[in-house]
């Protein structure tokens, strides 16, 4: 059956030089009013908006975007350990993923997300390849490989990190040493005499590290001499967890006390503490760090010190953002609060 001219007109794409004919304008003074251009004259460009809404037209963003030499995207990076399950991803980071994917989008930006364990799938050309405008990166310091590839990229990449090894790289991060003091402080006032540390002070994980220097700090300063229990390399948080407690349990070193550097290192000692008879709290306190979900629902919910996943988001698109604008790079914590639940005394 023919198609009549309405039907025709209807599946044809409005361009802008239909725009141009029906405000009796130039295609380029369609495309200068639209895009905000102040040598267009207020009257011409409010002519040009109506005839546009007549048409229903719709700017093609993408080509909009690749005239100025911009995608509109950004990429982010998901950094995870070799042969790792993406299920098996710390849920942290899919948290700090959610939150920056919704940074993004509020300051108008799509998001390009890709997950990269090993030399077969690392990958950070997207500005060259005019695939994003900027890179996020997040995830396990651990993978040394994957940060000695980003760390070779081109200097004029417009990237930040969040879990990077070192602070050579552009970085954002939780206020770790805070975090931990708090943490201890907490601790002290519940009560609590001997708060020993699972966790490692030569960590790859720069935010371990971190943590455990500000558990020491607070201990010194409260006239405590601090004791870490290391957690074994290369294995789950949660088993991490477990066994040092085991070891801890084992080694017949005093303590009514831990806190963990991360929250699946402490759910892995609470429920191994658990198992072998220590009442949680009353016995013994426990507190890790992060805040992942998973801590709520633990038996007994797990008292934590929280990063502002909010705030983090928002930090890492800013800090890009600025690189992106040329602005001299400036490194960020992330603020932290204490989240209080039944792992330590009221």
């Amino acid at each position: 059956m023919p198609q009549t001219t309405d039907t025709a007109r209807r599946i044809t794409r409005v361009t802008s030089f239909d725009v141009a004919e029906e405000a009796g304008v130039s295609q380029s003074t369609v495309s200068r009013a639209l895009a905000g251009d102040t040598s267009i004259s207020e009257p011409t460009r409010q002519r040009v908006i109506a005839a546009a809404a007549r048409l229903n037209y719709q700017v093609n963003e993408n080509a909009a975007r690749l005239r100025r030499g911009k995608t509109g995207t950004l990429a982010v990076v998901m950094i995870c350990r070799a042969g790792q399950d993406r299920k098996d991803l710390n849920p942290f980071y899919f948290a700090l993923l959610g939150s920056t994917c919704a940074a993004a989008s509020a300051r108008g930006y799509e998001v390009l997300v890709s997950f990269q364990d090993s030399a077969e799938n690392f990958w950070g050309h997207y500005e060259e390849r005019r695939k994003a405008d900027g890179m996020i990166v997040i995830g396990t310091s651990e993978n040394t490989p994957a940060w000695e590839y980003f760390g070779q990229l081109d200097p004029a990449t417009n990237w930040v990190c969040w879990g990077a090894p070192s602070d050579a790289f552009p970085w954002v991060r939780s206020d770790n040493e805070a975090g931990a003091a708090l943490a201890v402080r907490h601790m002290l006032v519940r009560g609590y005499e001997r708060i020993v540390c699972l966790g490692s002070e030569t960590s790859p994980q720069r935010q371990f590290k971190e943590r455990y220097d500000g558990y020491a700090s607070a201990m010194r300063d409260a006239g405590r001499e601090p004791v870490l229990q290391r957690i074994e390399r290369g294995l789950p948080r949660e088993e991490q967890g477990r066994r040092a407690a085991a070891a801890l349990a084992e080694s017949g070193q005093p303590f009514d006390s831990i806190f963990a550097v991360s929250d699946e290192i402490a759910l892995g000692a609470l429920k191994e503490l658990a198992g072998r008879g220590y009442g949680i709290p009353d016995q013994i306190g426990i507190v890790g760090f992060d805040g992942v979900r998973a801590g709520a629902w633990s038996t007994p919910p797990l008292t934590t010190i929280e990063s502002d996943f909010e705030t983090a988001g928002a930090l890492l698109v800013e800090r890009l953002l600025a690189a992106m604008a040329g602005e001299p790079e400036t490194p960020r914590r992330v603020p932290v609060r204490l989240v209080v639940r039944g792992s330590t005394r009221p």
